[in-house]
């Protein structure tokens, strides 16, 4: 489903306006800029609802008939769950157990951003939340690139510091383009790691809705 899709469905099941939504779920999707195919969908994540998508735009909306909205809840049922066929959320595990690991190298890389950069507890924290969350050094791959520092953590944690134009010695292709495709990847068809065997995570109203 394109933003726009995932917008139609969102008024259709919390009111408002298609214009309400659509800036949450075109970000949802900005990954696609990066992987065009459906291994880009790292936000589409609990760890991307409640690291990124939140913190940039907060925890509520109204939508234009004055109805609050949660974003988390827009986020997993009106975009995640609809792209893995309302079976699943992946997690970040998911992913990551499909990524190669890194080579002492890229280790260095990472700890030269670290070691070059004065980041704030907070911006620590964040960049180092996927290693917290699997415990694999590869995840780091995430966040320590060009995409993530310049585009991602400025929006999450606004700061006055310049951003300085510069090469950066890990591009977010860093990451894709050691992620497999697998199955589960593919809108659904498949379970990742992390399956429960729940068959539907949305309420029961939502269970026979074609979200396609």
């Amino acid at each position: 489903m394109n933003p726009y899709a995932h917008s139609i469905l969102s008024v259709r099941r919390r009111g408002g306006r298609i214009e309400d939504y659509y800036p949450i779920h075109d970000f949802m999707d900005c990954t696609k800029e990066l992987c065009s195919d459906n291994r880009h969908r790292i936000l589409h994540t609990l760890w991307g609802v409640r690291r990124v998508v939140v913190p940039i735009f907060g925890s509520h909306l109204v939508n234009s008939d004055g109805r609050s909205v949660s974003v988390k809840d827009l986020c997993e049922q009106d975009h995640i769950l609809p792209d893995y066929g309302n079976k699943f959320i992946p997690t970040l595990e998911d992913f990551v157990a499909a990524l190669s690991d890194v080579d002492p190298a890229e280790s260095r890389k990472i700890d030269r951003i670290h070691s070059e950069n004065d980041f704030t507890a907070e911006e620590r924290d964040l960049l180092l939340s996927p290693l917290f969350a699997t415990g694999k050094i590869s995840s780091l791959l995430i966040t320590h690139n060009s995409w993530f520092l310049n585009s991602i953590l400025p929006r999450v944690l606004p700061s006055p510091a310049d951003i300085r134009i510069k090469d950066y010695e890990i591009s977010a292709g860093a990451f894709f383009t050691r992620l497999s495709f697998l199955r589960w990847m593919d809108n659904g068809e498949g379970t990742p790691p992390s399956y429960t065997g729940l068959v539907q995570v949305l309420p029961r109203r939502y269970r026979n809705e074609i979200c396609g």
